[in-house]
């Protein structure tokens, strides 16, 4: 097809989203600001979903055209065939255009199906660097039935050539990216009152992590890394944002260790990526990430960032300029870095400065929007501008 994108005589692309919940996660967020942003007079969205009910499905509902949540029970069974068939006769049906799977289990299952549906556009994602083997394969299968592949960062998208074999022509780079809320100045008020609510005093020397309480994120080495580093700060406070499974067993650790007074667990919050400007350092201490928004979203706050060197972190952080990174699993690493950062507010200030001009420039809105939209419009055919995303 040789028409203009974008040109007011074309109709606006039907786009389907296939997601696998609508939890509190870096893929469902950055998935659900882009359906925030798309221009609407370009692109017509509508949603997939492998589960009914999560805390963003609200935010879904009020930018999306329809969402359909369809129960698999188990990616290869007899259920996950009917609902296949269905799901390829609504695609035809609604003359979607572009089908773009945004995780792991959305890949299996919606990429094959779309392609039998002979939607023009179909795109998988990678936002990991592992996963267990049984699904590795099956997403390899989808990534050489798609059109692109979405990569997050530009070390996820190396491991898409370099692991899963895709051809570098169809790997596309688009990184993730914050609320432009999460840009505007935080005054000393917002964040007295911030700290106040997540039950921290207001002279508090405060570390804290935003991620869900699950094994990969080992918040277990951040609490170990603080029974460390406690005794020398008496003001020290840890705080951890976010549920899941693992709050229980993190308390334990956390009292017999000695400090459960002074590790404060906030819960899931629908603010929980502002609460990075109630910290004085933000950690990521996971053991396997693909590109974490945590990380963005504390640069964007203007915070220093101490991660692990997993994933996609090292194309975020700048070791030395905007944060410290130190391996996964090592408590006494991450304890000399916490030190490190502690011990030097004006260090801690400058990281912090530059993190959130560079946050500015690499992960705000506009740019990922526009790559985005480029991306839907090349593989259903909408324009022949050169394939700008790819690696």
């Amino acid at each position: 097809m040789t028409a203009v994108a974008g040109s007011r005589n074309l109709r606006p692309l039907r786009v389907t989203f296939v997601l696998d919940n609508f939890e509190v996660g870096g893929t469902e967020l950055n998935a659900v600001r882009v359906a925030e942003r798309i221009d609407r007079d370009r692109f017509a969205v509508d949603l997939v979903s492998l589960h009914a009910d999560g805390p963003l499905r609200s935010r879904f509902e009020r930018v999306t055209g329809r969402i359909d949540t369809i129960d698999l029970g188990g990616l290869i069974s007899g259920a996950a065939l009917q609902a296949g068939w269905r799901l390829r006769g609504e695609l035809r049906e609604r003359g979607v255009d572009v089908v773009h799977a945004h995780d792991r289990y959305a890949n299996v299952f919606a990429v094959p199906w779309a392609r039998a549906a002979g939607v023009p556009g179909v795109i998988a994602s990678k936002r990991w660097q592992a996963i267990e083997r049984r699904h590795a394969i099956l997403n390899r299968i989808a990534f050489r039935l798609a059109d692109r592949v979405l990569a997050n960062s530009a070390l996820v998208g190396r491991s898409l050539t370099d692991v899963d074999g895709v051809d570098p022509r169809k790997v596309a780079i688009v990184p993730n990216f914050v609320d432009d809320t999460l840009f505007e100045p935080v005054s000393e008020t917002m964040r007295a009152d911030l700290r106040r609510s997540l039950g921290v005093e207001l002279d508090a020397l405060v570390i804290g992590a935003v991620a869900n309480l699950r094994p990969v994120k080992d918040l277990a080495t951040l609490v170990r890394a603080t029974a460390q580093v406690a005794p020398a700060w008496p003001s020290l406070r840890l705080v951890l944002v976010g549920g899941g499974a693992e709050r229980q067993p993190l308390a334990a650790l956390a009292a017999s260790l000695g400090i459960d007074g002074i590790v404060h667990f906030a819960g899931s919050r629908d603010d929980g990526a502002r609460c990075h400007a109630a910290f004085d350092i933000t950690v990521l201490c996971s053991v396997a990430e693909g590109f974490p928004n945590a990380v963005v979203e504390a640069m964007a706050a203007g915070r220093p960032v101490v991660a692990t060197r997993v994933g996609g972190v090292p194309d975020a952080v700048d070791q030395d300029v905007t944060g410290l990174m130190v391996p996964p699993g090592d408590p006494a690493a991450l304890a000399t870095a916490l030190r490190t950062l502690l011990s030097d507010p004006a260090r801690r200030a400058a990281f912090g400065a530059v993190a959130r001009t560079r946050a500015i420039a690499r992960f705000s809105a506009p740019a990922a929007i526009g790559a985005v939209q480029s991306l839907y419009e090349l593989v259903a055919g909408r324009t022949r501008a050169a394939d700008t995303c790819a690696a």
